[in-house]
């Protein structure tokens, strides 16, 4: 799970940059055309939870109960706050997808550590 924790960190950074570049036009979109969507808001919330996923993700790939349990939250913030609020921002729903695959996989990671520390007593 070391290698999957690197690398989810590293391809959620980078999709920071894309998503808030997305955010900030689809948020403009909606200004303009005021349609009282809330896509392009959400979106700007998303993003932030992919860097912060990325960040923790990155630093606690070498284990630790607590690493993983932050990453399902941050993940699992982010894909409910996508999947509620994408509206007409379709590509939102993606990114929150994302968002969700990495948390089920943080389960996956805290169930896997919880399992071999009880094979080592």
């Amino acid at each position: 799970m070391k290698v999957w924790k690197l690398v989810s960190g590293i391809l959620s950074i980078v999709l920071f940059f894309l998503v808030m570049f997305q955010s900030c036009a689809a948020g403009l979109a909606n200004t303009l055309s005021e349609n009282g969507e809330s896509g392009g808001s959400a979106g700007v919330v998303v993003s932030i939870m992919l860097l912060a996923g990325g960040i923790v993700s990155i630093a606690t790939r070498k284990g630790g109960k607590g690493g993983n349990i932050a990453l399902i939250v941050i993940y699992g913030i982010a894909a409910l706050t996508g999947f509620a609020l994408a509206g007409s921002f379709a590509d939102l729903t993606i990114w929150a997808g994302w968002c969700l695959i990495c948390a089920v996989l943080a389960v996956v990671s805290l169930i896997k550590g919880n399992k071999e520390k009880e094979t080592e007593m």
